[in-house]
Formats: structure tokens, C-alpha cells, sequence
């Protein structure tokens, strides 16, 4: 299966600390791939090194065949890779509406405004609900879904979610699953960082375990791990 992004023994951290230390993984064109491990053992710092939020020392990003890492972070948005971070960065004083417009950034995402926007609003219908709503009086799980219709409103061709289900209630988390899921039903190739393996494994068939900045497991549907199996890739027991 033709890859649609590769990150090939990708070095890269904060200033003098290295945190990722060779990392490699693969998107498909058409599919999703799922990233866990333990808290700080470079997940995030990974996405956004994908990003271009982190400078990469050495190794390679690959996206659609161009070489991406050092680019700047919004050639990388043009191109088409979106990125939700962990805990919904938001401008609290803007409206649903507003927030949703300023999405809309990508030269293709600007001309399909309307399109996009029936997207998101189909995927989360409460934002259309609550359409002039100010951000700041929103929920934690709504917050997560103005993040998502914002990402969705840049028309990404890859979209990446850091954590989306993080500190979230059990039936808000269930719902936002099912969101997801319908994200990916329509074409849409995920990365997704979760704990949720269970959830991760219904939405790809390919997961990468991270840990200490290294890629320590790749799995599929075909090798998938039972709880005794996942305590031992976290803990080591």
C-alpha cells in the first residue's frame, strides 16, 4: 500500500534535550494509523514535529512525496497536514461562528467554505445548535468539537488529533468517537494519539507504540495485543 506520509529515524526535541531518537511510522494513503505509550515518551513531540512546530535534527518527513521536515508550520497547514493539539486552544471570546470561520485558512479550504462547513456541522451538530454561543462558555467535550469542526473547516488531507478524548466523561468520550469515526468514514486519513487502544483498533488497523522516543511496537488487527500484553509494553512487567 502506497504511503501518503513517512517519518524515517526522525531525531528531534527542545533545545539541547532529545526526545525522539529515531522515531519511524507510516500513514497509507487510504487509512489511519494509532499512536500510544506512556505519558512523555514523545508522542506529542512527534506530531509536532510532523508539524513543523519542532525542529527536526535529522531523519526525514516525507508528505505526498515532498520533503516537509524544516519547512515552516504554515507551508505545512497549506499543504494540507491539520493538526488538533491536546486541550482545545481556542480564542474564548469568539462565537462557534467566528471560531469556525477562521478555520478556513487553506487557499482550497477558502474556496470551499460551504462545503466544509455543512461537513463539520454534519459530523457535530451541536456547533450549528449553539452557532453564536462564545467559546468560553462551552464544555470541555465541546470545546473538543469546535476544535475538530475547526480543523475540519481547513479541509485537511491528513488530520492529526492529539489526545481528543482526554479528561472527557465516558458518554461525551463515546460520543467523540463516533465523531471521529465518521471523519474517517469519509475519506479523511487520521493520525491519532489516544490511550484508548480499544478505540484506536476500531478506527486502524495499524498502531505504533512509542516509547522513550523510540518506536518500540508496530501492531495491527492481525497481532492485537490483549490487556496482559499492553500492562507489559507500558510497564516492562
Amino acid at each position: 500500500m502506497t504511503a501518503l506520509l513517512t517519518v524515517r529515524d526522525l531525531k528531534a526535541g527542545y533545545g539541547r534535550v532529545q526526545i525522539l531518537h529515531g522515531i519511524s511510522i507510516e500513514l497509507p494513503e487510504h487509512g489511519n494509523i494509532g499512536l500510544f505509550g506512556p505519558n512523555g515518551h514523545g508522542k506529542t513531540t512527534l506530531l509536532r514535529a510532523i508539524s513543523g512546530l519542532v525542529r527536526c535534527n535529522s531523519g526525514a518527513i516525507t508528505f505526498d512525496g515532498q520533503q516537509i521536515a524544516g519547512r515552516d508550520a504554515s507551508r505545512i497547514v497549506e499543504a494540507g497536514l491539520i493538526h488538533v493539539p491536546q486541550g482545545n486552544v481556542l480564542f474564548p471570546n469568539l462565537t462557534i461562528a467566528e471560531t469556525l470561520q477562521l478555520g478556513a485558512h487553506r487557499a482550497a479550504a477558502r474556496k470551499n467554505f460551504e462545503a466544509n462547513l455543512a461537513l463539520a456541522t454534519e459530523i457535530f451538530p451541536k456547533l450549528r445548535e449553539r452557532w453564536q454561543q462564545r467559546v468560553s462558555t462551552l464544555s470541555g467535550g465541546e470545546r473538543q468539537m469546535v476544535s475538530i469542526g475547526m480543523a475540519l473547516m481547513n479541509q485537511p488531507r491528513v488530520l492529526i488529533l492529539d489526545e481528543p478524548t482526554l479528561g472527557l466523561a465516558p458518554k461525551v468520550k463515546d460520543e467523540l468517537c463516533q465523531a471521529i469515526s465518521r471523519i474517517s468514514d469519509r475519506g479523511i486519513p487520521l493520525i491519532v494519539v489516544e490511550q484508548d487502544i480499544e478505540f484506536l483498533m476500531q478506527l486502524t488497523k495499524k498502531l505504533y507504540l512509542i516509547s522513550h522516543g523510540e518506536t518500540k511496537a508496530e501492531l495491527s488487527a492481525d497481532n492485537r495485543p490483549n490487556n496482559r500484553e499492553i500492562m507489559e509494553m507500558y510497564f516492562g512487567m
